[in-house]
């Protein structure tokens, strides 16, 4: 294993071995760029992709990708769905990003309507025995991307 050699000779005293020099391994040091790294290849090389926006939010897509997002209206399970709010476009070679939007479209298909985890909404408050817990769980519809 890698070390590394830092002097912090005016903390540690003089009676210690090696006095004043701290000995660490290098990866304890390098943790910020490692997890970069792992990032970086987690990520798809060469595949095209967009940022689009749907309700208020942004999602990074490629072709063959499933996701939930907002409700998104009135549709029927095998509609295909349209979204004009592209970002920014990626085909691997090239990366287009608009000022707003790109002008390019993405398809996707309607999957059908899902829900989200269940939440909990507790209110609690002391000496007044008042309590209540609420439920919830959020709509979303579930898309299939076709194109970019």
């Amino acid at each position: 294993m890698l070390t590394t050699s830092f002097d912090f000779s005016n903390q540690l005293q003089e009676n210690t071995p090696n006095k004043g020099v701290f000995q660490a391994p290098l990866a304890f040091f390098s943790l910020s760029s490692t997890m970069a790294t792992t990032m970086a290849t987690t990520a798809p090389k060469n595949d095209a992709f967009a940022v689009i926006m749907t309700g208020g939010k942004q999602y990074i897509v490629s072709a063959g990708d499933t996701l939930e997002v907002e409700l998104l209206g009135d549709h029927k399970e095998g509609d295909t769905i349209t979204f004009d709010t592209v970002l920014m476009t990626d085909d691997g070679a090239k990366a287009t990003v608009g000022t707003p939007n790109t002008g390019s479209k993405v398809t996707a298909t309607y999957l059908g309507e899902t829900k989200g985890p269940k939440l909990s909404i507790i209110r609690f408050k002391a000496k007044s025995n008042r309590d209540r817990k609420i439920g919830h769980r959020q709509h979303y519809a579930k898309i299939k991307i076709e194109t970019i």
